[in-house]
């Protein structure tokens, strides 16, 4: 198994692959993150999407997921393109499982929304990830090997919850304008990822969340209120434009549900974490556990 980008995901996707008796490679880009692999029993190579060319990748025939995120600006993913040109040379994969972005879909005003939705991206970070799995269908119908694109929602679980924003008493919007927002715990994601790889239909594209949509402000009250700390004050999207970040913005300018009964039925996952409900209190035990 070879992992593009092992990062936090990339980590816990290689533990659970290795429990199993896998062999398990990833591309890092610091001597840093190279070390905290070689601590976890995972096999590091160092190099970086941004300055090819890239080492010599054990990726022939062999698995290959990309959770690299694109750059920080731009409409396209040239790291992406990188990371292809180095295949050409090195040796294709038997499959990639790629991570997206259900921000492709763009804004759906509330609907929900399956995988026969055409994407309509329209903030760049979503035009990175579109431009992404145009780049890779174009790699596919080449005949270079199989894919499997999953469009994922907000992950969520330790050391990726909030806290520090709820700490310095950031506001959040109020419920009138708080938008649809999807999650899926990084466990669960991990499963889905595992199980695109293996039973996934080639060419397929899967939504993946815990199918419970909330609200932003909801998920925002929901971690504060188990973390014993204060709920955000709320403001109104208008007044929110100079109190919160562009990115946090653009996230609650978009509303949509999603539907994952593709992914529950195609690749046969069983959610450990179904709803927040359950998958809070487990991500909060999780990072006390870290401390």
């Amino acid at each position: 198994m070879l992992i593009i980008g092992c990062g936090y995901l990339g980590r816990r996707l290689g533990a659970r692959a290795r429990a199993v008796g896998a062999s398990v490679t990833g591309l890092v880009r610091t001597r840093e993150s190279a070390a905290r692999l070689k601590a976890a029993g995972i096999t590091p190579l160092l190099g970086d999407l941004d300055r090819p060319p890239l080492p010599s990748l054990p990726s022939r025939g062999r698995e290959l997921y990309y959770l690299a995120p694109p750059p920080a600006r731009g409409r396209t993913d040239p790291r992406l393109g990188n990371l292809l040109e180095a295949l050409a040379s090195s040796g294709q994969p038997r499959r990639i499982v790629y991570l997206s972005t259900t921000g492709v879909y763009g804004d759906c005003g509330g609907d929900w929304v399956d995988e026969t939705r055409p994407p309509r991206p329209e903030v760049e970070r979503a035009r990175r990830r579109w431009n992404a799995e145009q780049r890779l269908r174009v790699w596919h119908a080449a005949g270079h090997g199989e894919l499997v694109i999953l469009r994922v929602a907000g992950i969520y679980g330790p050391g990726k919850l909030p806290l520090q924003r709820l700490r310095q008493g950031l506001p959040m919007v109020s419920a009138a304008d708080s938008p649809w927002t999807n999650r899926i715990h990084a466990d669960d994601l991990v499963s889905v990822c595992l199980a695109a790889m293996e039973r996934g239909r080639d060419g397929a594209v899967y939504n993946v969340s815990d199918g419970h949509p909330g609200t932003m402000r909801d998920y925002f009250d929901r971690v504060a209120d188990l973390a014993g700390l204060p709920r955000p004050p709320l403001v109104s999207l208008e007044e929110a434009g100079g109190r919160l970040s562009a990115g946090l913005l653009s996230y609650l300018r978009e509303s949509r549900r999603l539907d994952n009964r593709r992914m529950l039925e195609e690749l046969g996952v069983r959610l450990r974490y179904p709803d927040l409900e359950a998958g809070l209190p487990a991500s909060l035990d999780g990072e006390r556990n870290q401390d």
